[in-house]
């Protein structure tokens, strides 16, 4: 059985471990690695590594780190199809879906590219006679993230490539489930010529979690999983002095006007409701039919979920793949027999779904329900399967009112012809991010990602501009070379001190 190790001081290593993890193939449903789950001595390991290379790598001209981001970034584009491969096999999407997590990471490494950019402080003259001020940003030393299943490349990414870049170092504790694209992403780094024990990966289960939360050596602490866990980590590595960002989970809702083109909405929706197997935060779990709106588009969207075609994540021709794991499977089943009995109407039922050559694999079929209501599970609950509910509006202020209401603030959609309604739509609702038309509205990396309410814990996005602020913190300088004698003002500059607070002057 294959072994997958952490990588700690630009090397691979079981550590301490005694303790594996199993990693399967989704599609076929059976064990192809294992992995070696981290004590909290080898999470120390990690943090000694990145404390001995931060007192040289915060020094490193930001010129250089900015060359070596870009080699980085050069080596990543030409592995994106092996670590596409990777993905498919571990997490169980398809290889086109895997791709463009990888190319959308890369993103936010051609963003922490232009870092000389970025870390430009400001300057302002003779702020008093003789007095100059300004800014500059510095970063926070050892810092972690840890990061999901769903996006084995891309939610890490949107985390270490910034924090890096900045001059801090990094210890990575990636989804145990789906370990293996972290550990090439180190072993390009170091092909790149980032020194060792810049970047680390520790694998591992919630020892390795805990052991990064209670760490006096790290700094700072990103996250990205459920609103529980986000919850979790926000309040023990805030207890623990730590600077912290924990994004949590989404409930996404898209509302479609009557004046909405519904053939394009349908299919719109349909891939960003079954995309990934609907494993994604971003993912549209809910759309909301005002008015008219409502039968056609749910015939149209019935059309679209049977037509999806589910196979293995490798196979030509697979649009969807399995979910992650056979409980996860059972979880999502479970959900659509609860919605049943709770009343919805089940428009198209994906749990009876066998791929050939497959029985044992984690595969479950689109499932669409309409006539949900608010008070139903299947509305409640983030579920993170490959489910889309449909509930019914009367107009547009009680479409409004039901993203609102929802404690979830994500991410959100309205589809419509109207210029007015958009407009009114993007100011209204409360939540972070916003489509026009657009059903997943993940920013550019030279934007921010993040939610509200019960998707973020924190002050910052990730990624982005927030991204700079959040792995640095500013100093302000004022300063004053004084002379022994001011030839204009004839005053000795040396004994100008007076006891009153100080103004400019």
């Amino acid at each position: 059985m294959r072994t997958i190790q952490h990588w700690i001081a630009g090397a691979e290593t079981s550590g301490a471990s005694a303790r594996f993890g199993a990693v399967h193939d989704p599609a076929l449903g059976v064990q192809q690695a294992r992995v070696a789950l981290a004590e909290p001595s080898d999470v120390d390991a990690a943090v000694q590594a990145a404390a001995k290379a931060f007192d040289e790598w915060r020094d490193v001209p930001v010129t250089r780190r900015a060359k070596i981001m870009l080699a980085f970034r050069d080596l990543a584009e030409r592995h994106v199809d092996r670590l596409a491969e990777i993905i498919a096999d571990e997490h169980g999407k398809v290889l086109a879906d895997a791709r463009g997590e990888v190319v959308r990471g890369l993103e936010v490494v051609e963003f922490a590219c232009g870092i000389p950019q970025l870390l430009k402080g400001e300057y302002s003259d003779q702020v008093s006679t003789g007095v100059d001020a300004h800014s500059f940003r510095q970063p926070l030393g050892m810092c972690a993230g840890i990061t999901p299943f769903n996006f084995p490349a891309m939610v890490p990414l949107w985390m270490h490539p910034i924090a890096i870049a900045t001059g801090n170092t990094f210890v990575l504790k990636p989804s145990e489930r789906d370990p293996s694209a972290s550990n090439l992403i180190a072993r390009l780094y170091a092909e790149a010529g980032l020194p060792d024990g810049v970047f680390n990966v520790v694998h591992g289960d919630k020892t390795a979690v805990d052991a990064i939360l209670d760490h006096p050596g790290i700094a700072a602490v990103s996250f990205v999983g459920s609103t529980p866990i986000a919850k979790y980590v926000h309040g023990r590595a805030s207890a623990n002095g730590k600077r912290v960002q924990a994004l949590g989970g989404a409930k996404n809702h898209a509302v479609v006007l009557p004046d909405a083109d519904l053939d394009f909405a349908a299919a719109q929706l349909t891939a960003a409701g079954y995309g990934s197997a609907g494993q994604r935060c971003m993912a549209i779990s809910v759309v909301v039919a005002v008015g008219d709106a409502g039968d056609g588009l749910v015939e149209r969207l019935r059309e679209r979920a049977r037509a999806i075609r589910v196979g293995p994540g490798r196979e030509p021709g697979s649009e969807m793949g399995p979910v992650i794991t056979r409980e996860a499977r059972e979880r999502v089943a479970g959900y659509v027999e609860r919605g049943v009995a709770a009343g919805a109407e089940l428009v198209v039922d994906g749990r009876d779904l066998r791929v050939d050559g497959h029985r044992d694999g984690f595969f479950l079929g689109p499932c669409l329900f309409d006539r949900v209501t608010p008070d139903m599970d299947v509305y409640r609950d983030e579920i993170f399967g490959p489910v889309l509910v449909v509930l019914r509006a009367g107009g547009f202020d009680e479409a409004v009112d039901l993203v609102n209401a929802n404690p979830f603030g994500n991410g959100t959609a309205i589809f419509t012809s109207s210029g007015r309604a958009a407009r009114t739509f993007q100011r209204r609702v409360q939540v972070g991010m916003i489509g026009v038309n657009v059903p997943i509205p993940v920013p550019m990396a030279f934007h921010s990602f993040g939610g509200w309410k019960d998707s973020l814990f924190g002050d910052t996005h990730v990624h982005g501009p927030e991204g700079v602020r959040f792995y640095t913190r500013a100093k302000a300088v004022t300063s004053r070379w004084p002379e022994d004698h001011d030839a204009r003002t004839g005053h000795d500059e040396r004994h100008a001190a007076h006891l009153n607070f100080p103004t400019s002057t």
